[in-house]
């Protein structure tokens, strides 16, 4: 049975004080939940985050992670970096990587690959625009991120997905649950073909792209949405504690 997977992606908000503040009323709220729960701030932040979350459950992520190991690379952070702060997860090929930044699949499969070398676990975020979307084109383009985001990786143990359709990023829209359900079992179904039934059934695939308190249970009720990746709402304790609780009294 997958476990289901909560994730917060705090952008570039928080200073490291408030990170710090923030991580302290997770770890009260949160240290119980038997779900797994990861929170990624800004790369200022993780040590301050990291020494809030020492005992506790909750994972620390990392938003981006650069593509080698060290060297003159203006501005990057490494994966040694990274692990030395206790980092546990990064987030690689998110929207804004992809679509702000210019960040394409190859540069994101050399991430990819770099991270689990090095005992990381990754979240890999795919998903269509608002354009793709409308010319029925979305199922290829995940295809096409998935088979080269992925290329090269011998298993999935160390990878969770991300679906998060660009469209409804942090623009208040959200695919219905169904919808999102449909591009979930899409991918589970490719990636059977890619590896094997077993790692893709076993193959956490988290839903990104508006998410609320209001929204977190009707998608999580779907068969083939695994976990939820949150933007805006985990920036506060009052939204993200029940998206986490999404089945409370349930």
């Amino acid at each position: 049975m997958r476990t289901p997977y909560i994730a917060g992606n705090w952008k570039m908000h928080k200073t490291a004080s408030e990170a710090e503040a923030l991580a302290r009323d997770l770890v009260r709220s949160l240290d119980r939940e038997a779900k797994k729960v990861m929170i990624a701030p800004a790369f200022t932040a993780l040590g301050a985050v990291k020494r809030c979350l020492e005992g506790s459950h909750i994972l620390l992520g990392a938003q981006n992670m650069g593509p080698e190991e060290q060297g003159a690379h203006t501005g990057e952070v490494s994966v040694l970096m990274l692990k030395d702060l206790g980092v546990e997860v990064v987030i690689l090929g998110h929207s804004e990587r992809r679509h702000k930044y210019g960040e394409g699949d190859e540069l994101i499969n050399q991430k990819v690959k770099l991270a689990v070398s090095h005992g990381l676990d990754v979240v890999l975020c795919v998903g269509e625009t608002l354009e793709q979307r409308d010319s029925g084109t979305t199922t290829g383009i995940v295809e096409e991120q998935l088979r080269r985001g992925l290329n090269g990786l011998g298993a999935l143990a160390q990878v969770t997905i991300a679906y998060e359709p660009v469209w409804a990023i942090g623009t208040g829209k959200t695919a219905t649950a169904k919808d999102a359900d449909d591009t979930h079992r899409f991918i589970r179904e490719l990636l059977a073909r890619l590896y094997n039934q077993k790692e893709a059934e076993e193959m956490i695939i988290q839903y990104g792209g508006s998410v609320k308190p209001n929204n977190a249970a009707e998608l999580m009720a779907m068969e083939n949405i695994d976990g939820l990746l949150v933007g805006g709402a985990s920036l506060t304790a009052d939204s993200f504690v029940p998206i986490v609780r999404y089945d409370a009294g349930s």
